[in-house]
Parts: C-alpha cells; sequence; structure tokens
C-alpha cells in the first residue's frame, strides 16, 4: 500500500535533461528516492555526466542518458518518441523547462500515460496561445512549488483545476544536530548566503549593505556558499568597498548542514525566487532568515517569526535587519527555533513526494 491509500504500483518516466545541479535536480532525487522505496518503477532520462544520473546509481531507479543542448535540440525526439509509445508508462514527469518544451513533439494518448510538468521559477509565462496550449492541452497537470507560481500560472491562462501547489521539501534530519548551536554574544557574528552567483541572487546588495555595517562601527563577517558567473565581478566589488577581511567567497559547498553550521545569520537577498529552498536549509538548521520579500520566499519564511522579509534591491534595510538580530541574539535564537519547527511540519521531502504521488494517482484515477 502507497502513502496516497492507492495499491497500484506504477510506472513512471521522469525527464531532467539539467547537467548542473540545483534544488530542482536536488527534489527530483528526493522524489525518485521515496517512490522507490514505495516500489514504483521508475525510469530516469537525464545527462549522463550530470550529477543527478550519478546520485542515481545506488536507488532502484533505471537511469538513461539524455543530452539537450537547448529548447531547439530535437535530435533526441525520435528515441523518445519510441520509449513512450513501447514502455507501457503510468505517468511522465517533465522536471524542467527544457523537458516541458519537448513535450510538444511527444506522442500523447487520451488514457495512458499521463503527463505532469513541475513549474520552479517564477518568471511571468506570457498570456497567449502558446502558453495555453503547452499547459492546457500537452499536459495532465501541473505542480506549483509555490503560491506566487500557481498565481503567476494562472494570469497567464492555465486553467486552475490543473495546477497542484506541492511545496519543494528538505530533509530536516540531516540539521538537526545544529540546532543547539546558539549564538555566542561575545564572539564575531558570522552572515552566510547560500545561493548560485548570479544576478537574480543579489548579492551585491548584500555586499552595500555589508560595507555600511562596517562604517557603523559592527563587525561582522561574511560566508558567501556558491559558485556562478558573477564571482569575479562580486569579488571586485568586495575589494572596491574595503571588505576583503570580512568577506569570503567558499565556492561551490557540497555539505550545506556543514557551511549552515559555520553562521549566526542566513541572508537571501534575491531578487527572484520560486520558493527559497535555501531559506529552508537555513530554517532546519535552527538559522534566523534574512530575506526578500520576493516569489515564494514570502511563503517559507514567515515575517517576524522565523526571520524578517525586507523589499529586493534594497541595502538599508537589510543593514537594519541584520543589526537588530546582532543586537538581540535571544530574538535571532527564538526565530531559528520556530523556523525549524515549520520546516518540520510543512517542507520535508518526505511531504514534497507523499503529495506528487497523491496527484499521479487522481490524474490516473479521477473521481466520478
Amino acid at each position: 500500500m502507497t502513502g496516497s491509500g492507492h495499491s497500484r504500483v506504477l510506472k513512471i518516466l521522469h525527464i531532467d535533461p539539467e547537467r548542473s545541479w540545483g534544488g530542482g535536480e536536488a527534489q527530483v532525487l528526493g522524489l525518485l528516492t521515496y517512490l522507490a522505496a514505495k516500489g514504483h518503477q521508475n525510469d530516469l532520462l537525464t545527462h549522463p555526466t550530470g550529477p543527478l544520473f550519478a546520485r542515481c546509481q545506488h536507488l532502484n531507479v533505471t537511469t538513461l542518458p539524455l543530452k539537450v543542448r537547448n529548447d531547439f535540440d530535437l535530435r533526441c525526439v525520435p528515441a523518445l518518441r519510441r520509449l513512450i509509445n513501447t514502455g507501457n508508462y503510468d505517468i511522465v514527469h517533465l522536471h524542467t523547462k527544457r523537458a516541458h518544451a519537448l513535450s510538444l513533439w511527444l506522442p500523447r494518448s487520451r488514457n495512458r500515460p499521463k503527463w505532469v510538468v513541475t513549474r520552479r521559477m517564477d518568471y511571468p509565462e506570457a498570456r497567449n496561445w502558446y502558453t495555453r496550449y503547452l499547459y492546457n492541452r500537452r499536459v495532465d497537470g501541473v505542480v506549483a512549488i509555490s503560491q506566487t507560481i500557481r498565481d503567476l500560472l494562472i494570469r497567464a491562462g492555465v486553467e486552475p483545476e490543473k495546477i497542484r501547489l506541492i511545496h519543494s521539501g528538505i530533509d530536516p534530519w540531516r540539521y538537526e544536530r545544529e540546532t543547539d548551536t546558539l549564538m555566542d554574544s561575545g564572539a564575531e557574528k558570522v552572515v552566510g548566503s547560500l545561493a548560485r552567483l548570479e544576478e537574480r541572487k543579489g548579492h551585491r546588495f548584500l555586499l552595500e549593505a555589508a560595507a555600511d555595517l562596517k562604517a557603523r562601527g559592527l563587525k561582522l563577517k561574511y560566508r558567501f556558499a556558491g559558485d556562478g558567473p558573477l564571482r569575479v565581478q562580486l569579488e571586485q566589488l568586495t575589494a572596491r568597498l574595503g571588505l576583503q577581511e570580512e568577506v569570503c567567497f567558499l565556492g561551490f559547498v557540497a555539505n550545506t548542514a556543514e557551511f549552515l553550521a559555520t553562521i549566526d545569520l542566513f541572508a537571501m537577498p534575491s531578487l527572484s525566487e520560486g520558493l527559497g529552498v535555501a531559506a529552508l536549509e537555513a530554517m532546519a538548521a535552527g538559522k534566523t532568515v534574512i530575506a526578500t520579500k520576493v516569489g515564494g520566499l514570502a511563503e517559507s519564511v514567515l515575517d517576524g517569526v522565523t526571520g524578517i522579509l525586507v523589499p529586493p534591491k534594497d541595502p538599508a534595510a537589510l543593514v537594519q535587519a541584520i543589526a537588530q538580530f546582532v543586537q538581540a541574539p535571544a530574538l535571532a535564537e527564538e526565530m531559528g527555533r520556530q523556523g525549524r519547527a515549520r520546516v518540520i511540519q510543512h517542507f520535508t521531502l518526505t511531504q514534497m513526494a507523499q503529495h506528487n504521488e497523491s496527484f499521479y494517482y487522481e490524474l490516473l484515477y479521477p473521481l466520478r
């Protein structure tokens, strides 16, 4: 018997052609881990040299190579059509925008397989025939990882009844030992950030806030975990602001729990965000979160309860929030405890996977 109350084992084809590792791939791995443990048969199409391909080797999952260079690369379509026509799948789950674009060229039938797409990014879709066709005709169900994304899809003309809100999740037990790490009132505080170094993550506004805090005499350290195309530019900005002694760029960090154990406050100054999995990880580690009020961050972080939400592109607001927590460590500790409790209650990988599994069954066996 599965967690959704159905006993029928499903055969599911998952398509995620990304070569890199990100929050979306972590969600796919968590979903596959759950579904395989429940006895479902899972085939995964992903890039053969990507981390997702390698990390699924220890699971009871059939991993198949898929190379897609861009949204217009259709070389894989004939092989995909043969696989779907002969695979006897119950569900085809498209986990990325690029995978969704492929659905335009893949076979459809009235009964099986049912097609599901997960939408993770909070950029608006154009309200036109292409969007309506892609979401209303080419797939049977749409998973939105935040209410913000669900609302954007509806405004673009996607039928509301097709959309299921399923938040992303994490494994909070990886971070359990970190909750006992309290802010030492006498030590120099560390502000941490965990994000790819790209424009939409807003790192430069945190650096500008750091320069302001330094000018005010507040001695802090800053650790930036993550790599990306803006690394050199951000390092140059750090030097111009005179923050070489305060700021450390760590590059890609594989063990996020270990990194979060080294910081006191977590900052996420994003300009856009689907949900903010890094914020959930920080909350699971008992860290107070200072984040921008964009996308799904307002759903993951409760303003004034598990952290503070500030306007995007506003270094002054970041200064005020950071200073408040540095000067009131007891408040930061209490918000950290509230954050961990919120993650356990609403944002676990198991909950995410169970909701996806239930959605599969609802599409296959709709109530009459």
